[in-house]
């Protein structure tokens, strides 16, 4: 019998009425993401989603892995099924875990009895699986309060399961179970963990980068590029809306006090993307702004760039230390991407003295000498879209 990986549902449990709903959605995002890796039956029971690989050509080892980024698993467990017998499920663990025991100092057995009908309970289950296992690996000492190894036995509907440790799942709700919004997506550290952050909350990523050729290099828009793709391995697909910001910033330059030319620019930037969201059918755009972090992140220029703004503005690290956000940015694997030396238009023509404080009256009256609506129309004239999928 071929081994299975369960995974195991983390706040989707809680849902109530919705939890089929969300539900649907987990079990959609799964199949998408194991079709590159072969035939799988994935189906859920008991708010556990069964992956079944249906010939020897699947590629556990490879789905287990991309499993453990899936949002809305709380953990990922490769497991061997046998029959409901106590023989059986003994059996089983001396087979399944033969390395893990003799590699083991120590162990225990724990079990879940979902299937409330069998006769046995967990405690008699662990017992009697325990002690055939110490009987098999004599080397292997019985330890109940500090193992080494923890042999879990999970007797469900149709079969019992014998596994190890679980693997750690992403957590979080599933991709698209909570609508969508856009992202502003640069090269640096910040973006892509907001990004990954709001994935995580169920929602559908469309991210927007703005380049500025020639002052931003064809590098600095791959680098971006490659930033997404290591976050489609949790956001699923994505397109991104790359979109020319050169005449935009060159236009700043030349018209606008030097002052306000960063303010003035993230307002072009979240203008542009207000309209790409709703385009999309998004409900709210997404930053990296940490309060505080530089001076267009102050609140009162936070103010004066969200002005332009019809929809919810999500700043998921407004209040992270720069230490948390460059731990998760080496957690979800963009760290060393972001830390590439190919600046993005956010650098070009920054002003020597930014405003801190600003007015968003001052502020308006900065940009008046800009034909707003012709640059906004002209830069999403030229959007180049670029159509991401996970790594297989």
């Amino acid at each position: 019998m071929r081994d299975i990986i369960l995974l195991k549902q983390g706040e989707i449990v809680l849902k109530g009425l919705n939890k089929k709903y969300f539900e649907q959605k987990l079990l959609q995002n799964v199949k998408r993401r194991l079709a590159p890796l072969g035939e799988f039956r994935v189906y859920c029971t008991q708010s556990t989603v069964y992956v079944e690989p249906m010939d020897d050509a699947s590629d556990m080892d490879a789905a287990a892995e991309a499993m453990t980024r899936v949002f809305g698993v709380a953990a990922v467990v490769r497991a061997a099924g046998c029959e409901k017998t106590k023989e059986a499920m003994a059996a089983k663990a001396i087979e399944y875990m033969a390395d893990a025991m003799r590699a083991a100092a120590s162990f225990k057995v724990e079990t879940k009895r979902a299937d409330k009908s069998f006769p046995m309970s967990s405690i008699q289950i662990s017992q009697y699986v325990g002690g055939e296992l110490a009987e098999a690996f004599p080397d292997t000492k019985v330890d109940v309060h500090d193992p080494e190894l923890t042999v879990h036995v999970e007797v469900r509907e149709t079969q019992a399961y014998i596994h190890g440790a679980p693997l750690p799942g992403a957590g979080g709700l599933p991709v698209g179970s909570a609508g969508a919004a856009v992202t502003l997506l640069s090269g640096g550290i910040d973006s892509p963990v907001s990004t990954w952050m709001i994935a995580k909350r169920g929602v559908h990523m469309i991210p927007v980068h703005f380049f500025s050729f020639p002052y931003t290099s064809e590098l600095a828009k791959q680098k971006v590029l490659d930033l997404a793709k290591v976050l489609t391995a949790y956001c699923g697909r994505m397109t991104v809306e790359v979109v020319p910001f050169t005449h935009i910033q060159t236009e700043i330059r030349d018209k606008c006090p030097e002052e306000y030319f960063t303010l003035i620019m993230r307002r072009f930037m979240m203008r542009i993307s207000q309209i790409i969201a709703d385009r999309n059918g998004a409900k709210a755009l997404v930053t990296g702004e940490n309060l505080g972090q530089v001076a267009s992140q102050t609140m009162e220029a936070l103010e004066c760039t969200e002005a332009v703004c019809r929809s919810p503005v999500l700043r998921p690290l407004i209040g992270f230390d720069k230490e948390d956000i460059v731990r998760l940015s080496r957690r979800i694997g963009t760290f060393e991407l972001s830390t590439l030396p190919y600046e993005d238009c956010c650098t070009v023509f920054t002003p020597r003295h930014p405003r801190t404080k600003p007015r968003v009256e001052a502020v308006e009256e900065a940009e008046s000498v800009l034909d707003v609506d012709a640059l906004v129309r002209e830069a999403l004239e030229g959007i180049e879209r670029v159509r991401l999928d996970p790594e297989s």
